[in-house]
């Protein structure tokens, strides 16, 4: 895991941050996320059906957007925050499905790191890959606010 601190994040801008760990997108995870979400759609939750039609059934694509913090927590700590927010997302594009079984992790390229009202903005480049695939998953730019400590 990289350490960067505040003060050192400016300098950092256009370069990768870091790489996640792979993980293993399983059956119950995504169950888990229908339940949570109300999205029960057949290619998510169906797996005779889904593995019928489609080979495997297929994470949902706000499943795997959701999982940037979680993937994030590896890469990167940031030295003398206080507290980090979330702030939103400049565009998401899904563009390649991830079937149940299979392995993401998240490559981060930092895009810009501008004071704002107080806090650090930085907006991050988030790219789910999937393995043994050229095309990733998902490709979000992230807004974050970091307050100093």
């Amino acid at each position: 895991m990289r350490e960067i601190t505040l003060a050192d994040l400016p300098s950092l801008v256009g370069t990768e941050i870091g790489v996640s760990d792979w993980l293993e997108i399983t059956q119950d995870r995504v169950n888990r996320f229908a339940d949570a979400t109300g999205d029960h759609q057949w290619i998510h939750v169906d797996v005779e059906r889904a593995t019928k039609e489609l080979g495997a059934p297929i994470a949902h694509g706000f499943l795997v957007v959701s999982l940037i913090p979680f993937l994030a927590k590896n890469i990167v700590q940031y030295q003398g925050v206080g507290r980090g927010i979330n702030y939103g997302s400049n565009k998401v594009r899904f563009t390649n499905v991830v079937p149940v079984g299979s392995r993401v992790r998240m490559r981060v390229k930092l895009l810009s790191a501008e004071q704002r009202a107080g806090a650090l903005q930085v907006v991050n480049q988030c790219t789910i890959e999937i393995e043994g695939q050229e095309r990733p998953a998902c490709v979000a730019e992230n807004i974050g606010l970091l307050y100093p400590a």
